[in-house]
């Protein structure tokens, strides 16, 4: 069952590249709005095509273990940057691919490193406010960041206040899961998810797709893990290796932020 699971991680990471790819592809160059890619067909099909990965990636990881899946699903950064550069009329340069390897390898270090939390968890409402007001507060100031950045350094902004977003609406997610809530966190549940799924179209569309992808694949499971120790009192990875896995995986994107061409829609 655990090769299968990590098959199955490893089908789900393709699919998540490729509807990633496909979306920026269509988001790239434009200044259209989140209600206007909703009206693109293509722009559709890699929504679907991410839903069908994450729907696959929950298969995982109820036949495996998450010490397999988790890091299956890092893949998903190599297979993203080839289909972008494919949809782009390219071929990714070594040098590309090997600084996705490297972002990939810290990745992997992050997530195997992460403590694996026991017992439901529980979210006052207190703490969805303050989850809320802190991830706001994060990805207001990031983008703001992001209006005085390079062209590469926009994207990787706006891509990590998404992370930062997305990981707060993972962190809700798992107390609707497994823990205890109220009502209306349901209603506040969509505010996360839809203001990252809006900043991660303008870091698309800015054009360095790996760097936008990396900085959301860094960012998000961080987030997840901070609040998750903040709010919810789950133990933090301990020692140098996680520091060093995260150092590693914030040089890869700086390299990709030199390797990787600015891209346009054609």
């Amino acid at each position: 069952m655990t090769a299968l699971a990590a098959v199955i991680a490893l089908v789900g990471s393709l699919f998540f590249a490729l509807g990633a790819a496909l979306q920026q592809h269509e988001a790239a160059g434009t200044t259209a709005g989140l209600r206007a890619l909703l009206r693109k067909p293509r722009w559709l099909i890699g929504g679907a095509s991410i839903l069908t990965g994450g729907g696959l990636h929950i298969v995982a990881l109820g036949l495996g273990p998450l010490t397999v899946v988790q890091p299956m699903g890092v893949a998903s950064l190599l297979f993203a940057l080839p289909i972008a550069a494919a949809l782009h009329g390219r071929r990714p340069s070594r040098r590309e691919l090997a600084a996705a390897g490297v972002v990939a390898a810290g990745l992997i270090g992050l997530v195997l490193l992460v403590p694996e939390s026991d017992g439901p968890t529980h979210l006052g409402p207190s703490g969805v406010v303050t989850l809320l007001a802190v991830s706001g507060a994060a990805s207001v100031l990031l983008w703001a960041g992001s209006k005085i950045a390079s062209a590469a350094g926009r994207a990787a902004l706006l891509a990590t206040g998404s992370g930062v977003l997305y990981g707060a609406t993972a962190t809700l997610v798992r107390v609707l899961v497994d823990g205890t809530w109220n009502w209306w966190y349901l209603l506040a549940l969509p505010v996360p998810a839809l203001l990252a799924l809006a900043m991660l179209q303008r870091a698309y569309a800015v054009g360095h797709f790996g760097v936008s992808f990396a900085s959301l694949q860094i960012a998000d499971p961080l987030t997840a893990v901070a609040f998750g120790a903040l709010l919810l009192g789950e133990p933090l990875p301990t020692g140098v290796i996680p520091v060093a896995a995260a150092a590693l995986a914030a040089a890869g994107t700086v390299a990709l932020a030199r390797t990787t061409p600015l891209e346009a829609r054609h």
